[in-house]
């Protein structure tokens, strides 16, 4: 038996319990990511009532569903949404007991197709369950509390139980309202990104996948290069605004399926400028960082990129990626102009280009990582 669950076995005294609740609300308030708060709500449940495991259920609405959002010891679960004990916890408000499961006649009937059925599964032992519904602010259930196995003698769950699993009940839905909020918010954003990057490109007769492409790519290549896995995924948000001036280019330039003259040119690099000073003015990180993609992602290594002509670590490492991501993703896509280049010639460019379009250090992490950036291609195809 490990340390965590000695210290479990043991009912917390008043001054434990207060500082686990306080250490747990603080985790909870400072976590920005939904998994990683459902999971904290689940270890302070089984904290504060010295349980063996303790699952988070949440309503799909949509759905009609409940689902283990957050759980210790089991795969994520989907069942209808008035299936078992917890469907009942849900649909009635009220808290249920078990104190032995394969004993207990009243919900035996919802057990033989729970918890027992499980066990046969999995080969665990359920004996004492305590089920509490938890709401939202406007008093609507949203989900429950499952613990599951009370580790201290005499291995039931008692009326003290309830009440301090009802409290982080309490706590834990406001909080996870909250936070659910801001992930609708978040998503909507990042579907908005999205749609404003595959716009931009169907104006120049594009289609969305060269935007849905250069984002994973850039995720890849982020990963690759070190970068922490948020600002890996920051980028893979915003990359897909990486033209998103083109949408003020001229359609007689824009779709040209000759060269372009060198006023035409000009005209088409001013591209970078424009999609920088729409996205610059909001304070949000996410935009912040497509404004910088959208500014920087034709400037080059050795300094004859534009607009700005920077060079080297000047340029910022996320216009370095979407820069190689673009070149590459343009290059095997038949565009109005050009045909697909094979991927050998591909290859040879950005090898010729390292150290001169391109970020030595990025190139080498491109060729280590092609595989993968070769699977992106194939999920994604123009077919």
């Amino acid at each position: 038996m490990d340390s965590q669950q000695n210290r479990l076995m043991e009912q917390p005294d008043t001054e434990t319990l207060l500082r686990m609740i306080f250490q747990y609300a603080a985790r909870i308030a400072n976590e920005r990511h939904l998994d990683r708060i459902l999971m904290h709500m689940a270890d302070l449940g089984r904290g504060m009532i010295g349980a063996d495991r303790c699952t988070v259920w949440l309503l799909d609405r949509q759905r009609n569903e409940l689902w283990t959002a957050a759980a210790h010891g089991v795969r994520e679960l989907r069942i209808p949404a008035d299936a078992g004990l917890v469907g009942l916890a849900v649909a009635t408000g009220q808290p249920l007991f078990i104190d032995d499961a394969y004993t207990n006649e009243p919900y035996g009937h919802l057990l033989k197709h729970g918890a027992l059925r499980t066990d046969k599964e999995t080969g665990y032992r359920t004996k004492a369950l305590l089920v509490i519904p938890f709401g939202n602010s406007e008093g609507e259930i949203i989900g429950c509390f499952q613990a599951v196995n009370k580790l201290t003698p005499p291995g039931v769950f008692t009326e003290k139980d309830l009440e301090y699993l009802t409290l982080a009940a309490s706590y834990s839905g406001k909080s996870l309202e909250s936070a659910m909020l801001l992930n609708e918010i978040e998503e909507t954003q990042k579907e908005i990104i999205l749609s404003m990057g595959e716009i931009g490109e169907m104006r120049s007769r594009e289609t969305g996948h060269h935007v849905r492409r250069v984002a994973e790519y850039s995720h890849i290549l982020a990963l690759g290069y070190g970068l922490p896995p948020d600002q890996a995924e920051m980028l893979r948000i915003a990359s897909p605004m990486h033209d998103i001036g083109k949408v003020a280019i001229p359609d007689a330039i824009l779709n040209k399926p000759g060269k372009l003259t060198p006023e035409e040119f000009s005209v088409m690099q001013t591209h970078t400028e424009i999609g920088y000073r729409m996205l610059k003015k909001s304070p949000r990180p996410l935009m912040q960082t497509a404004a910088i993609v959208a500014h920087q992602h034709h400037e080059k290594w050795d300094g004859s990129g534009y607009p700005q002509g920077l060079s080297g670590e000047s340029i910022h490492i996320f216009g370095r990626i979407t820069a190689i991501a673009d070149v590459f993703d343009a290059l095997g896509s038949e565009r109005t102009y050009k045909k697909a280049w094979p991927l050998d010639k591909i290859i040879s460019l950005l090898r010729e280009e390292r150290g001169h379009h391109f970020d030595p250090a990025l190139v080498d992490v491109f060729l280590d990582r092609l595989p993968e950036l070769l699977e992106i291609r194939r999920a994604y195809t123009e077919d």
